[in-house]
């Protein structure tokens, strides 16, 4: 028994590894995940309990950008060994305006960004054109008031913006029953490719709570 327990310890430490390996060497991955979250449903869920800058209505926030990660087809690099020097406060600051903060655009950098293999410059600017490349369905800018509705429909929101996604490339995820995240894999040249099976995790919920722009 006791060799049976140990051999599924190494096991199942073997899939952790494989999930999140922190400490690999820069510019070793094999496609990107786009982020995008939707700052209403972030700032009800945690935002406006950290009293976050992000969350005040001067900002009229919508779809912002979390990050743009290095992905295996199996687990992600984090945190890699990289000789590139982080990037200034100035230009995080520069990055705000599409991901709600600096602090988030410094962290994104230091837990993805150095596993790019690009420096802090040529990251932020990958992430804003990966950002911006992305068509954001202007149909939920105009609720005003919070709604239920199926995730799927996001999903077909964002498929029918951009004819150059397709279902295998494009996730959408919640969150204690909201709304959290669209999720997009792009190669390194940010064009649409398959999602991991560690991705493709589609939220099936037909009553997820989708909060207005505020």
């Amino acid at each position: 028994m006791r060799k049976l327990l140990l051999g599924l310890a190494a096991v199942l430490t073997g899939f952790a590894t494989l999930a999140a390996a922190e400490g690999e060497p820069a510019g070793e991955f094999d496609y990107y995940v786009l982020a995008l979250s939707w700052s209403p449903n972030w700032c009800a869920l945690e935002g406006d309990a950290r009293n976050a800058d992000q969350c005040d209505a001067r900002h009229d926030y919508g779809w912002t950008l979390h990050g743009l990660w290095p992905q295996y087809h199996r687990g992600w690099p984090s945190y890699c060994r990289s000789a590139e020097a982080p990037p200034s406060r100035a230009m995080s600051r520069q990055m705000a305006d599409i991901m709600g903060s600096a602090g988030l655009a410094w962290h994104q950098w230091k837990k993805h960004g150095t596993c790019s293999g690009l420096s802090a410059r040529q990251y932020y600017t990958l992430m804003r054109e990966a950002f911006t490349g992305v068509t954001r369905p202007a149909i939920f800018r105009k609720l005003d008031k919070p709604v239920t509705l199926p995730a799927s429909v996001v999903e077909e929101a964002f498929l029918k913006e951009n004819p150059a996604l397709s279902r295998d490339s494009l996730t959408i995820t919640c969150r204690e029953g909201a709304i959290q995240e669209a999720r997009i894999c792009l190669s390194k040249s940010l064009n649409p490719v398959p999602c991991g099976r560690d991705v493709i995790k589609d939220c099936t919920l037909n009553d997820a709570r989708f909060a207005p722009v505020r």
